[in-house]
């Protein structure tokens, strides 16, 4: 069999071509402009945090669910005045499982909110507090709560 001889100067330089190739991808190719446009709209907007509360509407013991009524009045007398620059509510489908073990379904409702990252202690404070007032006032276990650093722009 014959042995093929490269002079090391073209080896290194066959290499570095694959190399820059491999890390900068083809010339041809549109995948390194969609990455420059999906980095700027991830950068588009303001640090802000955005939370999710998820508000179940099922009681224990016997109890009737939360009604619209009861939740709407909550959100007024609660939750508007602690974010009034604006929410969003859905209503939603939700389930967990209590601390017994039973799997819950209800009716429930999902508050965002997006606020500063600047503001986070603050809200986090209003936040908390809303969560244990509604579990104190209807006799639940608990408000799910999930957070996540978004930039956002108004």
């Amino acid at each position: 069999m014959r042995q093929i001889r490269i002079p090391m100067s073209a080896a290194v330089a066959v290499l570095a071509s694959a190399a820059f190739f491999a890390v900068s991808g083809s010339p041809v190719s549109d995948a390194a402009p969609a990455a420059r446009q999906e980095a700027a709209a991830v950068e588009r907007g303001l640090p802000y945090v955005s939370t999710h509360l998820y508000f179940g509407t099922g009681r224990h013991g016997g109890q009737p669910p939360i009604t619209d009524e009861e939740f709407s009045k909550f959100v007024s007398d609660v939750i508007t005045p602690r974010f009034p620059a604006g929410l969003t509510l859905q209503e939603a489908r939700g389930q967990w499982r209590d601390k017994d073990g039973d799997i819950n379904r209800e009716k429930s409702w999902e508050l965002t909110v997006l606020y500063p990252v600047a503001e986070s202690r603050a809200r986090d404070r209003d936040l908390e507090y809303i969560r244990a007032l509604y579990c104190r006032m209807y006799g639940l276990e608990s408000v799910g709560r999930a957070d996540a650093r978004v930039h956002a722009d108004f």
